[in-house]
């Protein structure tokens, strides 16, 4: 099944069924009034949300259009969003354009990072950034929506924890990052505000397109209407969603609702592109002696979007454009 948060006068939306196809949808107010509502008692509520998702595929309730520029984010805001850096070629290749070892480790333990998610914008809000001296740079990536998971929870057993799929844009400002990872404690204000898909997404709406803790398509960014990347997901994944999750939970829990993020998709079969621009400034560097690729500008429009072996949107696309803060 497909669901959604649309926009109304709450913070938290309304949680709406949404068809295959991403044209129809109709509330599941009767269900849960939001999707932390609903994942807060999944169990309970999936069957009843998969029966009100089969009565809109069979055109048995009452629905209406379905317009992504009016969904937030499906979880607006989130208890915890841990972003991973699961393409490790990709975070070798952005440490090198920062002029920073990447340590061996790297390879067998996961990196991750605790974002912000009080505040996720909609897949079709713009991107507000006071300047564009912040080296403004999309990354899109794939993430999941857990259930309750407990500590200590490994790869072999978490598969039944991730309820459901989006892909992201989980901005970056990368002029601010060096300064900040310098002070030795992380991200902050080089990650403004991330965007999800319009909606969430069920493993099983997959099929074999979802397997091993991976999605096996490609997600394809635009750039100002050009084609900037479309590697694959499943490809040069160092470390599947299962294999995250056992290293998240290694100390804590996960509450219900909890966003794991893959990083940027990346593969080394540089034809398919790039998912993030700083990555293709650092494969300029290499071949060219230096950058070419400038990063996002005011009125900069990106576009990210994964599409099925039919050609039909997945998730719906995240669209987006740069916009100045305004004084």
């Amino acid at each position: 099944m497909k669901l959604a948060s649309i926009k109304n006068s709450t913070r938290d939306g309304q949680l709406v069924v949404v068809s295959r196809d991403l044209a129809r949808m109709t509330a599941a107010t009767d269900v849960a009034p939001t999707l932390q509502a609903a994942l807060d008692k999944w169990a309970e509520c999936a069957p009843k949300l998969e029966a009100l998702f089969t009565r809109l595929q069979n055109d048995e309730v009452d629905s209406s259009a379905f317009n992504p520029a009016d969904a937030h984010s499906p979880l607006p805001r989130a208890y915890h969003w841990v972003d991973g850096s699961a393409y490790v070629n990709h975070v070798e290749l952005v440490r090198k354009a920062r002029g920073a070892e990447m340590p061996e480790s790297f390879w067998h333990d996961p990196l991750v990072y605790q974002g912000g998610s009080d505040d996720f914008i909609g897949p079709h809000d713009d991107i507000v950034v006071p300047s564009t001296v912040f080296g403004i740079d999309m990354e899109a990536e794939t993430a999941i929506i857990t259930d309750d998971v407990p500590m200590a929870t490994k790869a072999g057993n978490a598969a039944g924890h991730v309820k459901l799929l989006m892909i992201v844009n989980d901005v970056s400002l990368r002029g601010l990052i060096p300064g900040e990872l310098s002070k030795g404690f992380g991200f902050y204000q080089s990650k403004p505000s991330t965007a999800f898909s319009p909606v969430a997404i069920t493993p099983d709406e997959l099929g074999d397109h979802y397997k091993d803790g991976a999605l096996d398509l490609s997600l394809t960014t635009h750039l100002n209407g050009d084609l900037f990347g479309q590697p694959k997901c499943g490809v040069d994944m160092t470390f599947n969603f299962l294999q995250l999750i056992e290293h998240v939970t290694r100390t804590r829990r996960l509450g219900a609702g909890a966003i794991i993020g893959s990083g940027t998709i990346s593969n080394y079969d540089r034809s398919l592109g790039s998912s993030c621009i700083a990555e293709k400034r650092m494969l300029e560097t290499i071949e060219h002696g230096g950058p070419k690729t400038p990063f996002m500008q005011f009125g900069d429009r990106v576009r990210i979007e994964m599409l099925d072996d039919n050609g039909s949107s997945v998730f719906g696309a995240i669209d987006q454009t740069v916009r100045q803060l305004e004084s």
